[in-house]
């Protein structure tokens, strides 16, 4: 057996996306927003409370996700691991991380000609990550 009822299948098939927005978490925030801004180039506009600090990953259409530190914020190896968008090659990335703080676990890896490369990575808060490109 197993599966999804006819009824309910139909409407899982109308999602277009099943990850919706992701958050990388935190101790040190000031450092985490440095590592990401270093590997992709980015700036990442913040917005710091007394309760928690997130900074936005720039996105003009897609998924977007965010650094967070505050309460339940545990960096952490273990767990689902998140693919982020290396990119049209993402050795443009992944050869940045060790000069900001981070830590390569498995260099750029040919996945198969059409599914592209894959690295993975930890960040400079200990989280495993992983990166994805065509090239």
């Amino acid at each position: 057996m197993g599966g999804l009822p006819m009824n309910k299948r139909n409407k899982a098939r109308d999602i277009k996306d099943y990850v919706s927005w992701f958050e990388i978490p935190a101790l040190d925030f000031h450092q985490a927003v440095h590592f990401y801004s270093e590997i992709f180039g980015i700036e990442m506009q913040q917005k710091i409370t007394n309760e928690n600090a997130i900074a936005y990953f720039p996105v003009t259409s897609g998924i977007g996700g965010a650094i967070i530190a505050g309460p339940g914020s545990i960096p952490s190896d273990r767990g689902p691991l998140i693919y982020l968008n290396g990119g049209y090659d993402l050795n443009n990335v992944i050869n940045k991380v060790e000069l900001a703080g981070g830590r390569i676990v498995m260099p750029k890896t040919l996945i198969s000609n059409d599914a592209g490369y894959f690295a993975i990575f930890i960040d400079s808060q200990g989280n495993k990550l992983a990166l994805h490109s065509k090239q």
